[in-house]
């Protein structure tokens, strides 16, 4: 095949600095590294405007060997549960006065939640991961990345295809074997299914997260910084966010009300970061999209579902007495996909200028692919992520968790509770991020050396944590069984980790949807 471009958003370079603003970015990013030697918890850090006096307070503890990979799929996790954990710890410190707590990141606990959907039991019942429709297939010239899990997607991929909607497996290899990837990705695209032609490793490069001036969606990276990590930083507006108050420091987001517009794993782990924070979040669908109930079963800890119509008067009436006293509002989905309910992001700015909304997407926000519906495997496929992971007979290869989607949830989760802070602390007003899959493929593969020395931290109080690097990794040191909605569960434990941090969700996943549409 050959060589193309990440499909979405504007290139550019990972060592790309420019102005005043970037070198004092990367000088305090240089200078935090002296204190530990984590150099992608380092960049990510930066990219999230983190202090980097702090960075002295992270130390990782636990097995190596995890999530094992030929791209630095630990460092990744890692660093995105270290920039979270320490973004709920600075947090803590304002909400309750004293220090920033020490955070203590222990591996075993990252890649056991970065496979959380695969620990998970329902009444002994292990839920499928992927349908029989979703996974690789090989082409004419190639290979092919199928995603068919709802079955609407499944059914629009068969008939794009020219099959039946009750053709099996066995009818899908067989059609998608007569034709090149290119022409199964496109004909999939047309009909609205999802396929995407396995691509090399492509030199494009994306931001890790984007800033944006609230009020002016579309004009990212205009003004601001891009730094190693490959952040595009803006300002804000002007308008005072609603008072906090004090919070015990194990519920840094107390009294915090968070919309939550997501969908699948990344954003929903992102929720389910926040709500284990002790934010109010409330996931709101739409009742005439089908969800993965065995998926909400693993991100729905802590949090509530309701459904609401937005094109219903009554149920849109509803949304806007929540948005009303909401503080953050979290999107997954398309570039767009929201805008004709009233959601983009200068409609809610216009309604609550102090608002904090972070969107999620699969392939960017600029570009030709921006708009196409996306999840972290054909995210893996088009990015060359696939093509990187490949078996010696040349069958595309997968990283050993969903990486893309659990490393983007923590980050988000990370934004949001910076921003929290940073409304508080340095200017009030509004805040508007983005984020992507692709931004994160863009990190793993361009922006994190596969290993590199790693020291403690020097700074006075760095906590004393012993490190094993030779400890064998038991996942079930970090699981646990609750009863829920759904039956008795089996799951994995939440991964920040900070003095002080809450070991568990205060509440299991109650069933999708059926909780009233109100802040508690």
């Amino acid at each position: 095949m050959t060589d193309r471009p990440l499909p979405a958003g504007p290139a550019r370079s990972v060592n790309a600095v420019g102005g005043s603003t970037a070198h004092a970015t990367a000088h305090a990013t240089a200078h935090a590294t002296a204190h530990v030697a984590d150099r992608p918890t380092a960049d990510a850090w930066a990219a999230l405007g983190g202090p980097a006096e702090l960075l002295e307070r992270v130390r990782f503890q636990g097995p190596e060997d995890v999530l094992p990979s030929g791209l630095p799929v630990r460092r990744l996790a890692r660093a995105a549960v270290a920039v979270c954990s320490l973004a709920a710890a600075e947090l803590a410190a304002l909400r309750g006065g004293g220090p920033v707590p020490a955070v203590r990141v222990d591996q075993g606990a990252v890649a056991t939640a970065f496979v959380s959907e695969r620990h998970l039991t329902i009444d002994g019942r292990t839920p499928v991961s992927f349908a029989p429709h979703s996974g690789f297939w090989r082409t004419a010239d190639g290979w092919v990345r199928t995603h068919a899990n709802y079955p609407h997607h499944r059914t629009r991929l068969l008939a794009a295809l020219g099959l039946a909607a009750d053709a099996g497996p066995e009818q899908l290899a067989e059609v998608i074997g007569t034709l090149p990837a290119e022409q199964v990705q496109e004909r999939a695209y047309a009909a609205g299914a999802l396929a995407v032609a396995v691509a090399p490793v492509s030199a494009t490069v994306h931001p890790l997260v984007e800033h944006l001036e609230v009020g002016t969606a579309g004009t990212a990276g205009t003004t601001g910084r891009a730094d190693r990590a490959g952040s595009t930083a803006g300002t804000a507006g002007s308008t005072s966010a609603r008072p906090l108050g004090e919070a015990p420091v194990d519920r840094p987001a107390a009294g915090v009300r968070v919309l939550d517009l997501t969908r699948v794993i990344a954003g929903p782990v992102a929720t389910r970061t926040l709500a284990l924070l002790g934010a109010d979040v409330l996931r709101v669908d739409s009742p005439r999209l089908p969800e993965a109930e065995d998926a909400h079963t693993d991100t729905g800890f802590g949090k509530r579902s309701t459904r609401l119509d937005l094109a219903e008067p009554a149920d849109r009436a509803v949304f806007e007495e929540l948005l009303a006293t909401a503080d953050v509002v979290v999107t997954g989905y398309r570039p767009g996909a929201l805008d004709a309910h009233g959601l983009a992001p200068d409609a809610l700015f216009a309604r609550r200028p102090d608002l904090i909304v972070v969107q999620l997407c699969a392939w960017g926000w600029t570009g030709p692919w921006a708009a196409r519906r996306g999840f972290d495997s054909l995210v893996q496929a088009g990015a060359g992520i696939a093509a990187h992971e490949a078996a010696p007979d040349g069958r595309p290869g997968v990283l050993p968790a969903q990486a893309l989607d659990h490393g983007t949830g923590y980050l988000v989760a990370a934004a949001v509770l910076r921003a929290l802070t940073d409304q508080r602390t340095r200017r009030p007003g509004g805040r508007h991020l983005r984020f992507s899959l692709a931004g994160t493929a863009s990190w793993l593969l361009h922006g994190i050396d596969r290993e590199a020395p790693e020291q403690a931290p020097a700074g006075p109080d760095a906590p004393d944590v012993p490190h094993a690097p030779d400890e064998p990794y038991d996942p079930s040191k970090w699981l646990a069984e609750t009863d829920s909605g759904y039956g008795r569960l089996r799951h994995a434990l939440p991964p920040i980790g900070y003095a002080g941090a809450p070991a568990d969700w205060a509440r299991p996943p109650g069933r999708w949807g059926t909780d009233a549409p109100v802040w508690l």
